[in-house]
């Protein structure tokens, strides 16, 4: 049996992703051009805090709520127009995540390198 380890999966998908860091995330946030998407669980948001305006999508439903013909989809709570930001607490779930919505078809896709972590360090509201 050969079983990659979840730090060989999380660096194949930064080598397919696109990796943002948290000035870049906060232009695209603040413009208006972005789905900024925090995928942690709702025991982390509850205890950390989350991103004023930020969508949050468990990372275990995210493919389901984002795919448009499956029974869980949300429908009009993201513009699927928009790229798609994702952050977890350290940058390793989004990385993942990240992958899986190009899998999926999504083309414009990235991560926060760092993810919450280094948002509360960064100039986005925390709430």
């Amino acid at each position: 049996m050969n079983i990659k380890s979840s730090q060989t999966l999380v660096s194949e998908a930064l080598k397919e992703i696109k990796t943002i860091n948290t000035d870049e995330a906060l232009t695209l946030f603040n413009d208006g051009k972005c789905n900024l998407i925090d995928i942690r669980e709702k025991g982390e948001l509850d205890k950390t805090g989350r991103v004023e305006n930020s969508n949050h999508i468990p990372r275990g439903m995210l493919e389901f709520w984002l795919d448009p013909e499956g029974p869980y989809f949300k429908s009009g709570k993201l513009d699927m127009t928009k790229e798609m930001v994702l952050f977890c607490a350290g940058g390793l779930r989004s990385a993942l995540a990240a992958k899986s919505l190009k899998e999926m078809g999504f083309e414009n896709v990235s991560h926060i390198d760092g993810g919450f972590a280094a948002i509360s360090q960064s100039d986005f509201k925390i709430v």
